[in-house]
């Protein structure tokens, strides 16, 4: 029986649990020297004891035997699809999800590459691209992300032509801004037209943004557990700011015209939560109203810059956010359902909280936040015969 029965939802954000070696086929081989070099590739375990353990735990007949039972309560490396694209189709359809937007874990953030060693970027991006397809190959109801890099003005089209081509459904730029220009730029009006033509929407993701300053960590007190139990990574301090970038970013992107200029394309802020959507659309139209006079580009703007977010921009909250409350003050064309599947985040029954929080939302509200929504940002990147498909249970 799986977990979503007689109705279509579509997942927004779920992850690949990459495993250490998970580039390796897919990296150029003159760029292995420099990729294994990272700091971050080597404080990974490349011994091959994560991936040993992994495959041993899901070759064992016993812990295989209890994966139905477990789809949402086992997390990360333990769950079922989680790193074998051979068992994620059985996952999806426990999972009872429509489709599934697919992002990897541990290679977001492009290893922190993009301004400081570009050439490597694109590089590693490539190759995250071509494992992403390689991985999603096995099911067309996976929606792999390509990642396109924008710190170089003539490698980041022709990346995203490259992920386009081979088979990516959407491209994830990063939230924050590039070393010495703006994400809005007119030299990347190129990927824009790309992917508006494709008809596949460009999406941020969590991992891509400005993180918080590490001084707000020393307050005198001990160093606060984190929600995965280490020190510094995910507080109630540190997940504060995580919106800050994709809010700069999308302002610029709108401001500057680009919104305006490419009108078909849509653009998704994944888990980066969405309680902020209401104000910084409110602060947006302020902002608009307060500079219009001096400044042509926001005289040229098609609308105001809240209804060109309704237009154009789709968000997921997270599980704990108030979701009714976010719809009913940002708009029912705005939000989306994920489930984070396999991380922990996710939590281990979604749709419940998602369901409790959308109470006293409009049945056609509801709809559009696990249906309708996601099909508007997809477009072509979603096969027309998976939008609605013909409901049916799970064997």
């Amino acid at each position: 029986m799986p977990y979503v029965e007689n109705r279509i939802v579509h997942d927004a954000d779920s992850h690949l649990m990459e495993l250490t070696d998970c580039l390796d086929d897919f990296l150029d081989p003159k760029y292995r020297a420099a990729y294994d070099d990272l700091p971050k590739v080597k404080a990974w375990p490349r011994d091959g004891k994560l991936a040993k353990h992994a495959n041993q735990q899901h070759d064992d007949p016993e812990f295989r035997a209890g994966s139905d039972a477990n789809i949402l309560l086992r997390k990360n490396y333990e769950a079922l699809g989680s790193f074998r694209k051979m068992d994620r189709p059985r996952a999806l359809d426990l999972l009872g999800f429509t489709s599934q937007l697919i992002f990897t874990t541990w290679c977001l953030g492009n290893f922190g590459l993009d301004d400081d060693n570009p050439e490597l970027a694109y590089a590693t991006a490539q190759a995250h691209n071509r494992m992403m397809v390689d991985f999603c190959s096995v099911d067309r109801r996976f929606l792999g992300t390509g990642y396109v890099p924008l710190s170089d003005f003539e490698r980041a089209p022709k990346a995203a032509r490259e992920a386009i081509e081979m088979g990516c459904k959407a491209l994830l730029i990063p939230s924050k801004a590039p070393r010495g220009h703006s994400p809005s730029h007119i030299a990347f009006d190129p990927i824009w037209a790309m992917a508006q033509e494709a008809g596949i929407p460009i999406v941020f993701h969590v991992g891509g943004e400005e993180k918080l300053d590490p001084s707000y960590f020393e307050n005198g007190l001990p160093r606060v557990k984190d929600f995965h139990g280490g020190e510094e990574n995910f507080t109630s301090v540190s997940y504060m700011p995580i919106p800050h970038s994709v809010m700069t970013t999308l302002a610029a992107l709108i401001f500057d015209g680009v919104f305006d200029r490419f009108p078909k394309l849509k653009f998704g802020a994944i888990e980066l939560g969405a309680s902020w959507v209401p104000g910084w659309m409110r602060n947006l139209d302020s902002a608009a109203q307060a500079f219009i006079k001096n400044e042509e580009r926001l005289q040229k703007l098609s609308a105001r810059p809240s209804e060109i977010v309704r237009r154009q921009l789709r968000v997921t909250p997270y599980p704990h956010e108030d979701v009714g409350w976010i719809i009913a003050n940002a708009g029912e064309e705005v939000c989306l359902f994920s489930s984070d599947f396999p991380h922990v985040e996710g939590g281990r029954n979604p749709l419940k909280r998602f369901n409790d929080s959308l109470a006293n939302t409009p049945a056609r509200a509801a709809e559009r936040f696990y249906c309708d929504n996601f099909i508007d940002l997809m477009g072509e990147g979603l096969a027309p015969d998976l939008r609605r498909p013909k409901l049916q249970s799970a064997a």
